[in-house]
């Protein structure tokens, strides 16, 4: 799937830092030209249909949405909003992620790759138990 949400799903996944991540969500939370303004555009055209129909159910379903346009993606934006700031003003690597921009000899590459899950699992080294000593009687 090649959509412009997918591309910026992708573009999340894959920051390397708080920048790249803070101006993915740019893209998400921009008052006229961002995804949630054009979704809220969606949801606010969709609620004047209803009204046009003659079901008795109609006049809910629009203002349901309405409800959906106004109330709803408010919070959301808000919300994406702060954590686009948050993350504009942290100025830091993401800790999983790497990018590796110098040449590597091509049998080197595989295991350069970068690295886009969770950080791997620390492993402790195994410790004997403590000694417990029973009393005797």
């Amino acid at each position: 799937m090649d959509s412009p949400v997918a591309r910026l799903a992708e573009r999340l996944r894959n920051a390397t830092s708080t920048h790249e991540a803070a101006d993915a969500l740019s893209e998400l939370t921009a008052t006229h030209d961002g995804l949630l303004a054009a979704l809220e555009e969606v949801l606010t055209a969709t609620a004047e249909l209803p009204d046009e129909l003659s079901q008795a159910t109609d006049p809910h379903t629009a203002q349901r949405l309405r409800h959906l346009a106004d109330e709803h993606q408010h919070i959301i934006r808000t919300d994406l909003t702060y954590l686009r700031n948050t993350l504009a003003n942290r100025h830091a690597p993401h800790p999983g992620r790497s990018t590796r921009t110098e040449e590597m000899p091509a049998t080197e590459g595989d295991h350069f790759a970068v690295r886009t899950g969770p950080p791997l699992p620390r492993t402790l080294p195994a410790t004997s138990p403590p000694d417990v000593a029973g009393l005797c009687r």
